[in-house]
């Protein structure tokens, strides 16, 4: 990518750390706001604008290179955002005299449905790990480890990131909670599953010391007794599922989704599944109804005699 001016990458950057410490976005929100400003910039960068210079036409002509060169709507629908937020700030800052984005449109984008797994075909990948009772005691430790990494994904709907970020602190195994950090630096407590608990239990007495790193205050490490981060999850996950469901496409944030339409399926209050879950709006759990719903229509088709 073409380098920016000095002028330009410090204005991305104050306009990063106000995402950061104003709005408290996460760190790969903001990092995603920096990567489409900084895209942004350099197209209008090669026309002798800038940032500062940009117009209604010049912003709708950076959209059109986005679809010209094949980016999905999705991808181009989060980049108006970005715009959209970016001179909402700055015409508020004072670093533009008016927003050149406010009349900017954004592409229509399918609602897509999450993907869920059936409740034994989550149970089953929570208990993929090997019992720890062969190999060497760094293959037991790992095996531990991924069993309670495993139930937290999908026994409290744990987003990647919030597992990752785990100390040993924050996990109750007497009251059967764990105090998680979500989105915006919002904590919330979360139940255990018994599967969990005794998953962490058995984790914590057999494997940890095995794996700790200098970094005490862990709960989980990856081979390397650095602490496991959400790439390591992610490819953890894809490794079991790749065994047990080959050909699927399975994530943390799938079990994350699982955990949420099985509640709902067993009759919780939604309300309650939004607190469970983190999430700011209602209507961002309320996708979970609809998935269930396909399910009552998929039972009824198996089950009726008339269907």
């Amino acid at each position: 990518m073409d380098a920016l001016p000095p002028t330009q990458t410090q204005l991305i950057e104050r306009f990063a750390d106000h995402l950061r410490l104003e709005r408290r976005l996460s760190p790969n929100t903001v990092a995603a706001y920096r990567r489409d400003l900084t895209q942004l910039a350099v197209f209008l960068d090669r026309t002798g604008g800038g940032l500062q210079g940009a117009t209604h036409p010049s912003l709708r002509r950076f959209l059109a290179q986005q679809h010209t060169m094949g980016y999905a709507r999705a991808s181009v629908a989060r980049r108006v955002g970005a715009i959209h937020t970016f001179y909402r700030w700055a015409a508020h800052s004072g670093v533009v005299e008016h927003d050149p984005a406010e009349l900017l449109g954004r592409p229509k984008v399918v609602n897509r449905l999450p993907t869920v797994l059936r409740q034994g075909e989550a149970g089953e990948l929570a208990e993929a790990p090997p019992a720890p009772h062969d190999g060497s005691p760094l293959e037991i430790a790992v095996a531990l480890r991924d069993r309670a990494v495993l139930e937290l994904l999908y026994g409290s709907g744990l987003r990647v990131g919030e597992v990752a970020g785990l100390t040993v602190d924050r996990v109750d195994l007497e009251r059967g909670r764990v105090l998680v950090l979500g989105k915006g630096r919002k904590e919330r407590e979360v139940p255990m599953s018994d599967y969990a608990i005794r998953a962490i239990g058995v984790y914590l007495a057999r494997g940890r010391t095995t794996m700790a790193g200098e970094d005490t205050s862990r709960l989980f490490f990856n081979r390397r007794k650095n602490a496991f981060s959400e790439r390591d999850i992610r490819a953890m996950v894809g490794q079991y599922a790749e065994r047990l469901l080959p050909g699927r496409r399975v994530t943390p944030h799938t079990l994350r989704h699982s955990f949420a339409t099985h509640l709902l399926e067993g009759g919780a209050d939604i309300r309650a599944v939004q607190e469970l879950l983190g999430h700011a709006s209602v209507a961002t759990t309320q996708r979970y109804t609809h998935v269930s719903r396909s399910r009552l229509f998929e039972v009824y088709a198996q089950a009726h005699p008339r269907a």
